[in-house]
């Protein structure tokens, strides 16, 4: 292994990474600074968590002169990814400080026109850049360095289009990083279309599956929480993750942990942004143990210490289960990956197992209490009281 000292980073970055405590670098650092100090094209095969934003930041941080216009940019699918982004950026640059600025939606757009003026780093997601580029408040002409970040994730929520334009008003001598946890064939033509001799390069799974546990449980349809519950009151278990499908799901779960005294967090797309923000820094801070969410508002957060991901609801989409159990078993640490499964989820679970390489096992479900249901999402008021405790 390496040391940050061999990979040519220059003094003022290796000054902030002895600030930030990271001893060596990771696999994809080891393996992406050194190529992207020199400017080449890099494609990389490497999933949230291991180290992707250091590797690329090294680059924009030392290539780029402060003042001379937006020289970088940084296509992201979610807005809580880009301000991540932008915090770990903002912390390797202390010591050479650039303008960092995020652009996305759910946020005034004034603020980021004034911003934009003077910026050296822009992170933005692909509609509130087009959205810019369509007013002329944004200009992409002089941009040296070119990073799509989660592009798998980016091209999933259907943004290649939006991409391919913003793509194209970028200088054109320009450097192009895509990261990206898998490489589909439109990933492959992205690179082809777009990039010059790229170097391929990935990094062994950060999710270590000799230290992930998966299993599953078949409940009755009207225990399905109490479940939930038990396991999370008996469990010794560090941060939780519980995924479920829907927004709805979302609410039903957090306010119901919430009112039996379990501090859980909701996050999901129908939230401000202002109040996804916050969710995400209880968490951060350890203020919360249990985050409750869908997949569209986990995308791309790197979130330390969670033990357990429970997917309450069965992904509909296969491929989500292995992003799901991904949170967990990082760095070499244990982790439970748990099922829950009633009568609707059977239908998404035989998929999930027919489309991934994964091993789950299944368990007997333990003695569970019944716990009483106190909020029910205001459109299920209609439905006879019985049947509130049907989850």
């Amino acid at each position: 292994m390496k040391k940050f000292e061999e990979l040519n980073i220059n003094s003022d970055i290796l000054k902030a990474i002895e600030d930030a405590k990271y001893n060596e670098p990771t696999e994809i650092q080891e393996k992406v600074i050194p190529l992207v100090v020199e400017g080449r094209d890099v494609i990389a095969g490497s999933a949230t968590g291991s180290g992707k934003t250091l590797a690329f930041g090294t680059g924009i941080i030392q290539n780029t002169t402060k003042g001379q216009g937006i020289q970088n940019l940084v296509l992201t699918p979610t807005r809580e990814l880009a301000e991540q982004i932008a915090t770990e950026l903002k912390k390797f640059s202390r010591y050479k400080p650039l303008n960092i600025v995020c652009v996305y939606g759910g946020l005034s757009i004034n603020p980021q026109i004034h911003a934009l003026r003077t910026a050296d780093v822009v992170i933005g997601t692909p509609g509130r850049t087009l959205d810019h580029l369509s007013r002329r408040t944004l200009k992409l002409s002089k941009v040296k360095t070119l990073v799509l970040d989660e592009a798998d994730r980016m091209l999933d929520m259907g943004f290649i289009d939006d991409v391919r334009q913003i793509i194209g008003e970028c200088g054109k001598n320009r450097q192009t990083m895509l990261f990206s946890a898998t490489i589909p064939k439109d990933i492959k033509d992205l690179a082809s279309n777009y990039m010059t001799n790229p170097v391929k390069v990935s990094a062994e799974a950060y999710v270590d599956p000799k230290k992930l546990a998966q299993v599953y449980y078949d409940v009755p349809n009207n225990m399905k929480f109490a479940f939930l519950v038990h396991m999370l009151k008996n469990g010794n278990q560090g941060l939780a993750m519980i995924f479920c499908n829907s927004k709805m799901n979302v609410d039903f779960v957090a306010n119901n942990l919430k009112k039996l005294n379990i501090d859980a967090i909701a996050m999901h797309g129908g939230y401000s942004q202002q109040k996804r923000n916050d969710a995400l820094k209880k968490i951060m801070r350890g203020r919360a143990g249990v985050l409750v969410c869908t997949d569209v508002a986990a995308r791309g957060l790197d979130i330390k210490g969670v033990s357990h991901v429970y997917n309450y609801d069965i992904p509909n989409e296969s491929k989500q289960y292995v992003h799901r159990i991904g949170r967990t078993a990082r760095a070499g640490k244990d982790g439970m990956a748990v099922n829950i499964l009633c009568d609707r989820d059977h239908e998404n679970f035989s998929r999930v197992l027919r489309d991934n390489d994964v091993n789950i096992k299944k368990e007997q479900m333990p003695q569970v209490q019944r716990v009483r249901i106190n909020w029910v999402p205001e459109q299920r008021f209609s439905r006879p009281r019985e049947r509130r405790y049907r989850r």
